[in-house]
């Protein structure tokens, strides 16, 4: 590749969502960045100075003045460096869903110009990049992949509702399709991450690196699930075990709970579709996943056998639900969990209420098909389960909370074993 002067760098960034957004005001304040998604209301939005997921003030965005938004990809000509920051979900059989990757890339190609570079940071299996989407770049553009266009892979690694660890202060992992291109696209993101930058010897590195950062958080996770259905069953409470084994200096003190969302729920399925591509049955990370997946069933079970034992008659019996989003102080409901831990109690014919004020409540109810209430009543559950523990939730009293009893023999369920109390009847 020809040397770029960094006065004619333009950059563009495909996907605004929780890594594209935050990315492209980084980069704005050091070059002309256009921001694109195909979404005409984020756009409307963003240009409003509102992001609704949380992740940039309003004064970032309305500050920007070297970032541009728009759903017109003709606006997309004037880029030369193109970063993908698109979802790559999992579909119903929990295989891979390439189609949005996919159409961005084939968009790009339709308008990539001699000597762009396309930097890729969705989270993919090792060998996507180069053997999936190099291909339809250059069937598109009838250009020749490190002759006439160049490509990088940089993994996002954003912690969505996480003010402390921001895009800059991560260590951020690089790699590109040439040693030109890799030295390039590093020295790009050493402009804007403080915390540094580690390129990788190639692309399939880089994209193994990511996908096994959120594989090994799911097998933590999984391991303390199963422990805390063991001590379930043993009658031992888990978190005490975890706080006594915690007193070790090499113990890892992971929590047990649902795991949902676009990255741990969803990461670990790329790996494996390409590992048994390759001819090799992943065992411990299909196992992991079982559990993990398992856990929001497991969660309604437990409670309904606590009603059970507290003589709750079950049929048509009501639980308040408190939280939706996937984690805690974040308005994310992809891949939530508890959704999980709904389908099942209504099963058994129970009426469940769920109230979460970080919810979109209009986007949940298309996604999800369920509604929302705008605040819980007093004395009308049978049960509660803080299933998501957002900070606006913990600072309600043991005493509120009782207060939305029907009766004494109600049943409380802190999910992630939030509040340090006697009001909690079960914990995972």
């Amino acid at each position: 590749m020809k040397d770029v002067n960094k006065k004619d760098i333009n950059i563009a960034v495909i996907g605004l969502g929780y890594v594209g957004l935050p990315l492209a005001i980084e980069f704005s304040n050091k070059y002309n960045v256009i921001g694109f998604d195909i979404s005409s209301d984020r756009i409307e939005q963003l240009n409003r100075g509102v992001d609704k997921t949380n992740e940039i003030s309003s004064a970032a965005l309305n500050n920007s003045k070297n970032l541009k938004f728009t759903d017109n990809k003709r606006v997309l000509k004037k880029a030369n460096i193109f970063i993908v920051t698109v979802p790559t979900p999992i579909d119903s059989n929990k295989t891979p869903d390439l189609n949005p990757i996919l159409s961005s890339t084939r968009m790009i190609a339709s308008i990539i110009k001699k000597n762009d570079i396309v930097i890729y940071e969705s989270t993919v299996f090792p060998g996507c990049t180069e053997e999936v989407c190099a291909p339809e770049l250059e069937k598109i553009s009838k250009l020749k992949l490190n002759k006439d266009f160049f490509l990088g892979y940089s993994p996002e690694r954003i912690n969505p509702g996480d003010k402390t660890h921001t895009i800059s202060s991560i260590v951020k992992v690089t790699s590109g399709s040439n040693k030109a291109t890799a030295k390039f696209v590093d020295n790009l993101y050493k402009e804007i991450i403080s915390a540094g930058t580690h390129c990788a010897s190639s692309i399939k590195v880089a994209e193994a690196a990511k996908v096994i950062e959120n594989t090994q958080r799911d097998l933590n996770i999984a391991l303390v699930n199963e422990l805390a259905i063991i001590f379930n069953t043993l009658d031992i409470n888990t978190n005490e075990v975890l706080q006594a084994a915690s007193t070790k200096w090499n113990f890892i003190p992971f929590k047990p709970g649902l795991v949902g969302g676009h990255c741990i729920g969803v990461d670990p399925y790329y790996l494996t579709h390409k590992a048994e591509q390759s001819g090799y049955k992943p065992e411990v990370i299909l196992a992991g996943r079982r559990i993990n997946d398992s856990m929001g069933k497991y969660c309604a079970s437990i409670m309904i056998k606590k009603m059970i034992n507290k003589d709750i008659k079950i049929n048509k019996s009501k639980i308040l639900i408190m939280g939706f989003t996937f984690k805690e102080n974040c308005p994310d409901i992809r891949n939530t969990k508890v959704i999980d831990i709904i389908n099942e109690l209504q099963d058994f014919n129970i009426q469940t209420e769920v109230y979460d004020p970080w919810v979109d409540i209009a986007k949940a109810k298309k996604e999800y098909d369920i509604s929302f209430i705008k605040k819980p009543k007093s004395k009308n559950y049978d049960g509660v389960i803080l299933a998501t523990p957002h900070d606006i939730f913990n600072q309600i009293s043991d005493h509120d909370i009782s207060t939305y009893a029907i009766s004494k023999q109600f049943v409380f369920f802190d999910v992630k074993s939030v509040r340090d109390n006697k009001l909690s009847d079960i914990r995972l």
